[in-house]
This record gives structure tokens, sequence and C-alpha cells, in this order.
């Protein structure tokens, strides 16, 4: 487990759960040292995320709600950049335009990657950046898959703060169809 996954998510409340349950002596060693691992884009969170058709993206609103919404497109339509920042076009959709207005005021999010056939799980914690058609339309362009009938709307750059493959137990196996 990486470092930067346990800075994040261990929190005080969820440490207390975990003395309270006896794991937090088997997850207090994530926590210590003073190299930070877990924040890269590795080679194997690199291919899964090019074979991935979709992913769930949850941001915070400004009154504190939680927002989580899929996002789907075609295979690899979730761009790595780099090693420390992925990025999609994202599509005209039903014009709530909720997730956008969550992350113009606060940049954390998450997102969920499954595998639901090999029962995989990848889940980044990130900060997330807006690049509108009018800012820089060829990067958004340059980004929005080829052949794919959609209307890019803008850009959203993610720099990755943590990557965690979670645990498969309770992942239901389901296979997709391709259209």
């Amino acid at each position: 487990m990486p470092k930067a996954f346990a800075q994040i998510a261990f929190t005080p409340a969820a440490q207390s759960f975990q003395d309270r349950y006896g794991t937090k002596e088997a997850y207090a060693e994530f926590l210590e040292g003073e190299e930070l691992t877990g924040h890269l884009i590795e080679s194997d969170h690199a291919a899964f995320i090019s074979r991935m058709d979709g992913f769930y993206l949850s941001t915070v609103s400004q009154t504190g709600w939680p927002y989580v919404q899929f996002k789907g497109g075609p295979k690899g339509f979730l761009k790595v950049l780099d090693n420390q920042h992925l990025a999609y076009a994202d599509y005209r959709g039903n014009r709530q335009y909720l997730s956008a207005g969550n992350i113009s005021q606060n940049a954390r999010v998450s997102l969920i990657l499954m595998d639901y056939e090999t029962q995989q799980r990848l889940k980044i914690w990130g900060e997330a950046q807006i690049i509108s058609l009018e800012k820089d339309r060829e990067f958004v362009m340059s980004i929005m898959p080829a052949n794919y009938k959609a209307d890019a709307e803008r850009a959203i750059i993610i720099k990755t703060k943590a990557l965690e493959w979670d645990c498969p137990r309770h992942i239901p196996k389901r296979a997709s169809v391709e259209l």
C-alpha cells in the first residue's frame, strides 16, 4: 500500500475505526518513513487505464455534498499524459454541469476505475483543472477519441496525488458488451 494513499485516506476518524477493529497497527507502517510512494502513474496503472471505457468520478460541491458521476467513452478515452497527469475530453451530456461546477470550486477529485471481468479496481485521488475550448481548443481536440460521435466542451486534467489497487473481494464478475 502506498504512502500517498495512506496519508490521504487514513484520517483520524478512519484510524479510530482501525483502532476499534484491530487493524490500526497493521496499517500504521504505511504512514512511516520519509519517501512518498504511490502518487505516480506506473506502467501497470497506465496499461489498466488505457483499457478502460469508463470510470466513476467523485467531486464535492461548494456546500460540501459529494457527487459521483459515471464518465464513459471508447476504451482509452482517459489518457495518461505523463507519470502524474491524466486527461479526458468532457463531452456534452445532460447539461447539468455538476462535476464541472464542483471542480471549478474544489479541485479535489477521486476516480474509481473498474474492470468487472477481471475483478480489478484502481482508486485515484487527484486535483483537477478545467481546460476550456476557448483557452486551448487544440489540446481539447487532441485528447478527443478518434471517430467518437460526441461534442467535447472542455478537457479535464487530473494531477494524481495517490493511486491504489483495491481489494478484488466483493467485486461482481461482469462482462462488457461492445456496441
